[in-house]
C-alpha cells in the first residue's frame, strides 16, 4: 500500500507548552487508521495541521501527495472532516446544509445536486433530506455530518469522536455506514475515539502521550505487548473467585487441568484496547 500521509518530525508549541514533539508517521492509503491518546496528548493539534487548520512550528506533512503549506488548497479537496460537534445549521433542512456546502466547492446546479443525491444515498439519508437537521436523531445528525464529509468525494476521512453520545444501536448504525464507504471507495479513515472497541478494527493505531508517540502497531501486536488475558476461576468448595492474570489464552489450558476437580466455573477474558490504553499511558482515555 502506499502512504497517503506522511509526517515528519512535526513540531507545535502554544507559548511555553510544547504540545506535539517531533511525531513522525505514516498512514496507508484505503486503511482505518486510529489515532488515540488521552486528552491534552496533542491529537487534535496533530489533526488540525494535517487539515490545514493550524501551521506547525517545524517538521513536514505530505498528504496524498500534497505538501502542507504550499498545496493547501489540494489537500482541502482530497480530505473530509466530520467534528465531534455538529456544523450545520439546525433550521435549514438536510438538503439545504448539504447544498451549501457543496457550493463551498463550486459545484453548481445539476453537478451539486447530483454530489447531494449521492452523499446522501451512501449515508442512507435520503428519507431525511426535507427534514430540519434540528430535528433528526443523534444517529441521524451523525450520519448528516458524515454526508456533509462526502459531498466532495475526498479521498481521506478524518472522523474526530464519530460515536460519542450515540446509543449502541446508532453506533453500530454509523459504523456500518463508515466500514461499506471504505470498502466501496477504497476511502482512508483517520480515526479517533473514545471508545476503545472501535480501534479494534483498525489496520494500525498509533498512542499518543504528551505530545509524543507512545506506542505503534496493530491492535493485535499491542494487545499482545500490552494487555494480559484474565482469567476469573470460583472454587466449588468455598465459592470464593480466584483471578489470574494469563501470557496467553492457551494457558488457561494447563491449569485448568490440573485443578479441575477444584473448580466449580470459569471464564477467559482476552486482553482489550482499553487495558492496552491504561498500559501505555497509566491513565483512563475518558480522563
Amino acid at each position: 500500500m502506499s502512504h497517503i500521509i506522511e509526517i515528519k518530525q512535526l513540531e507545535k508549541s502554544y507559548g511555553s507548552v510544547k504540545a506535539v514533539k517531533e511525531i513522525s508517521f505514516y498512514v496507508e492509503e484505503g486503511g482505518l487508521f486510529a489515532f488515540l491518546g488521552p486528552n491534552g496528548a496533542g491529537k487534535s493539534t496533530t489533526i488540525n495541521m494535517i487539515c490545514t487548520f493550524l501551521k506547525p512550528d517545524s517538521g513536514s506533512i505530505q498528504v496524498d501527495g500534497f505538501i502542507l503549506g504550499k498545496d493547501d488548497a489540494s489537500i482541502r479537496k482530497r480530505i473530509g472532516v466530520v467534528f465531534q460537534s455538529g456544523v450545520l445549521d439546525d433550521l435549514l433542512t438536510v438538503e439545504e446544509n448539504l447544498l451549501i456546502r457543496g457550493s463551498f466547492y463550486n459545484l453548481k446546479g445539476r453537478a451539486l445536486k447530483e454530489a447531494v443525491k449521492r452523499a446522501a444515498k451512501a449515508t442512507d439519508l435520503m428519507g431525511f433530506l426535507k427534514r430540519p437537521y434540528g430535528k433528526l436523531s443523534g444517529g441521524q445528525r451523525r450520519r448528516a455530518d458524515i454526508a456533509r464529509a462526502l459531498i466532495h468525494t475526498p479521498h481521506i476521512l478524518f472522523l474526530d469522536e464519530p460515536t460519542t453520545g450515540l446509543d449502541p444501536q446508532s453506533r453500530r448504525s454509523i459504523w456500518n455506514t463508515i466500514k461499506r464507504l471504505q470498502a466501496e471507495q477504497n476511502m482512508t479513515v483517520f480515526l479517533t475515539t473514545h471508545y476503545m472497541e472501535e480501534a479494534e478494527d483498525a489496520d494500525y493505531c498509533i498512542i499518543v502521550d504528551d505530545g509524543k508517540i507512545a506506542a505503534k502497531g496493530t491492535p493485535l501486536d499491542l494487545k499482545s505487548r500490552y494487555a494480559k488475558d484474565k482469567m476469573s476461576i470460583l472454587l466449588k468448595e468455598s465459592s470464593e473467585t480466584v483471578k489470574l492474570k494469563l501470557e496467553s489464552t492457551i494457558e488457561a489450558l494447563d491449569f485448568l487441568k490440573k485443578y479441575e476437580g477444584n473448580i466449580r466455573e470459569f471464564t477467559v477474558e482476552k486482553g482489550s484496547m482499553d487495558d492496552v490504553f491504561i498500559g501505555v499511558t497509566g491513565k483512563e482515555i475518558r480522563e
